[in-house]
């Protein structure tokens, strides 16, 4: 996530990050540490992120052997921001998954790898 924001702000962009990262890099277990998750209040902490911007991007990488997999939270904040009329972007293909009919119904623009299709940021 850090080499991705790092990518994106040589494009001009400027991205926010979850505000668990360096800690989750840091620990990986942290992301299932519910007392964590609720000390931070990392769910609102990424809606109201989502709230200040006007785009999204998910890192949809393969995990749990599903191709493009969108896991709960990130479901969560696409539908946010949907209903906010926020562009999405998913950095690979929609996932063959339960819940793809949603994820296509919020009409994601899938960048399939390519970060040059972002454009470059103001």
């Amino acid at each position: 996530m850090l080499e991705v924001s790092k990518l994106l702000d040589d494009m001009g962009h400027k991205p926010i990050l979850p505000i668990d990262t360096i800690e989750c890099m840091k620990d990986p277990s942290l992301r299932q540490n519910i007392e964590l998750c609720i000390e931070k209040d990392i769910i609102s902490d990424h809606l109201r992120k989502i709230q200040e911007s006007d785009t999204i991007l998910v890192l949809n990488y393969d995990k749990n052997g599903i191709a493009g997999y969108v896991g709960g939270s990130s479901l969560i904040e696409m539908g946010f921001a949907h209903y906010l009329h926020r562009k999405i972007y998913l950095l690979n293909p929609i996932p063959k998954m339960s819940y793809t009919v949603e994820i296509k119904a919020m009409q994601p623009i899938v960048l399939n790898g390519d970060f040059k299709k972002l454009g470059k940021g103001k």
